[in-house]
């Protein structure tokens, strides 16, 4: 048996989710965070991946021609996740803008499971890019590999999304040094917080 077109699917699979993943983001900032202070890793991390693969089966399930007949849905998503990230904007510029939460990275860190959890959590449902980038728009491709092919482009997709997610996670204590330095953590969250309110702004006037 010839596994070549199986390997190329898989991989054609791998390569598309990981483009679609890899794109600067409200996620991958959290994440990035969340790694850089070595707190809540595997949980967010876990979390990350395992929403990645449901939506990428749910694309791939052929609810992405469904939502596509569905713009209310989107809308609903769209103007929920606006006001989320307009909010994450506006703590993220006060950790910037106020010294004391500046003093070591364990105080910037110390957000309890329960928040950094519920705060993954609508940083990637709430985020309707999401759905037209990993539902819509994967599920697209892979729906065009016919069967069995569509579900060995999600495979390669899934394992794209859980690799990236990894790597971000554990992979940005590396960078623990750096963000010794107050002014590190002031730069980076006054990042996060102009990339947060420019998605916010850009679902709002959509």
């Amino acid at each position: 048996m010839d596994f070549t077109p199986s390997v190329l699917t898989a991989a054609a699979g791998f390569g598309t989710g990981l483009s679609l993943i890899v794109a600067i983001g409200t996620q991958n900032a959290f994440v990035l965070r969340q790694g850089i202070v070595r707190r809540h890793v595997l949980p967010v991390v876990a979390l990350c991946a395992v929403s990645d693969v449901i939506l990428i089966g749910i694309g791939i399930s052929g609810i992405a021609t469904i939502l596509a007949h569905a713009p209310g849905a989107i809308t609903v998503i769209r103007w929920a996740g606006a006001a989320f990230l307009l909010a994450y904007a506006a703590f993220a510029a006060r950790r910037a803008l106020r010294p004391g939460a500046l003093d070591t990275p364990q105080e910037v860190g110390s957000a309890t499971l329960a928040t950094a959890i519920f705060t993954c959590l609508a940083l990637t449902w709430l985020n309707p890019h999401v759905y037209l980038d990993t539902v819509l728009m994967l599920g697209s491709v892979a729906n065009n590999q016919g069967d069995p092919g569509r579900w060995l482009f999600g495979l390669g997709a899934a394992v794209a999304s859980v690799s990236w997610f990894l790597a971000l996670g554990y992979g940005a204590r590396f960078l623990h040094r750096v963000f010794a330095r107050p002014g590190a953590w002031r730069a980076l969250d006054a990042g996060i917080a102009a990339l947060m309110l420019t998605l916010g702004i850009t679902l709002v006037v959509q």
